[in-house]
């Protein structure tokens, strides 16, 4: 009987040895695996990928908003997928479909048209991935967008009017070139609106499209300028409206009696404000965009609460802060 427990307890106890090995060797795979990445230098995001779908990629504007994305995503490791809708909203929502298929970590959508691309975010929120919207905002009813990062446009477009009411004196007739699809252009056109009707001297006497685009707003600032000899004023809702406002009223030989306000300063933009031939643009910050996008995105992943929108204030643009050729 005594050899019979002493031969047990030794098997029992070599069984032991072997299972403490066996959940060390287990217990220590997961952490081991983490570890030497770390080691290695790996960032804490290494394997997220980002699917994002900017508005256009030729605009300076979102070239800036594209490097403030890739920065904060390089500070963590993310990977990015950016592409561009280029004004085509059929074009984006195949690159949002394409990004589901993928099974993306999260996807970034500057809109093409803040209704239509409604669907393509429906389908992201059905396969379960957060989808979040830079510069302009999905005003579809029913897709979840878990935060929205842009500029303050309504504030934006409240200091366009204020620089125009000052260039008028306050008052004269003024036209805004508008691209209603878009809705963080509608929130600038809110915001010059509101502040326009506070002033009693000035009066919007059109708002028509082109597009955003400078061959449209030529075109658009054209068919204004016929209609209102006596006009004295343009809000150009970016720069390619402005300098496209600008083309027109100097062909029309209406420089110095239609004082032009645009949206972005961007270089060609800026320099036109030098020369005295725009008198002033809103600045927007689309780098601090990219940057706060992408770390609500960190947020979110980290089970931290985010807010559903995030502004970043504009400031005004003039000729002072230009300097004089």
């Amino acid at each position: 009987m005594h050899a019979f427990h002493e031969g047990r307890r030794r098997g029992l106890a070599a069984v032991a040895l072997v299972l403490v090995a066996t959940l060390a060797g287990c217990g220590g795979e997961k952490p081991a695996g983490q570890g030497a990445g770390a080691a290695a230098g790996k960032p804490a995001g290494a394997g997220v990928v980002i699917g994002v779908s900017l508005l256009t990629r030729t605009h300076p504007f979102y070239q800036d908003l594209e490097a403030g994305l890739r920065e904060a995503a390089a500070a963590r490791g993310y990977e990015l997928n950016v592409q561009a809708g280029e004004f085509d909203v059929a074009k984006q929502k195949d690159q949002v479909e394409n990004f589901i298929v993928r099974k993306v970590n999260a996807i970034i959508v500057c809109p093409c048209d803040s209704k239509s691309i409604g669907t393509s975010v429906a389908a992201a929120n059905q396969a379960g991935i957060p989808v979040f919207t830079a510069d302009i905002a999905v005003l579809a009813e029913g897709p979840k967008i878990v935060c929205h990062v842009a500029s303050d446009n309504v504030a934006g477009g409240r200091l366009a009017a204020q620089a125009l009411r000052q260039a008028l004196g306050g008052r004269g007739k003024v036209a805004i070139i508008d691209h209603p699809e878009v809705e963080s252009v509608i929130q600038r056109v809110r915001g010059f609106e509101e502040e326009v009707a506070r002033e009693p001297g000035l009066d919007v006497v059109a708002k028509l499209s082109g597009h955003g685009t400078k061959d449209m707003a030529f075109r658009t600032a054209e068919d204004v300028l016929q209609a209102h000899p006596d006009l004295d004023g343009i809000f150009g809702i970016n720069d390619d409206s402005a300098l496209g406002a600008l083309a027109a009223v100097e062909k029309a030989n209406r420089q110095g009696r239609v004082t032009i306000v645009g949206f972005d300063a961007v270089p060609e933009a800026r320099a036109a404000i030098q020369a005295g031939k725009i008198y002033a643009d809103v600045v927007q910050q689309p780098k601090m965009i990219g940057r706060r996008t992408v770390e609500a995105i960190g947020d979110y992943m980290a089970g931290k609460p985010v807010p559903p929108v995030v502004l970043i204030p504009c400031e005004l643009f003039t000729r002072s802060d230009a300097g004089t050729p």
